[in-house]
Formats: C-alpha cells, sequence, structure tokens
C-alpha cells in the first residue's frame, strides 16, 4: 500500500512524513527525533539498538497513520 511506513525508511523522514508518528516513538521512550543518529539511521536501526521490535513498531506507526 502506497503511503506506508517501513523498518527501511529513515527516523527523520518517517517524523517529517508523518507527524503523528511521533505520539509512537515516544511511546517507545525513544528521543529519536533529538537524536544525532535519526539523521542517517532506518527505523529498524534504531529499534533494535534500543531493544524493541522494528516490526512492532512500524505496525504502530501505520494504525496510527491509517486511523
Amino acid at each position: 500500500m502506497a503511503g506506508k511506513v517501513t523498518k527501511d525508511m529513515g527516523i527523520l523522514e518517517i517524523a517529517q512524513k508523518y507527524p503523528e508518528s511521533i505520539e509512537v516513538f515516544q511511546k517507545y521512550g525513544l528521543g529519536c527525533l533529538g537524536c544525532a543518529a535519526a539523521r542517517f539511521e532506518n527505523l529498524e536501526a534504531g529499534a533494535k539498538v534500543h531493544g524493541f521490535d522494528p516490526d512492532q513498531m512500524v505496525a504502530d506507526i501505520n494504525a496510527l497513520i491509517e486511523a
């Protein structure tokens, strides 16, 4: 489906395209948007570094976007 977030997308790219996704990053306790790594790290790498399941984060973000 076009417009869906994937774990290969950059963190900053997701936040810019889908501002509502910030709610999900906050839910997981990730301050990714203020982190220098957010400029080059994709969602999968960021989630794994912090011990979270990237597939679950993608599902949560897409559910919020589609709501």
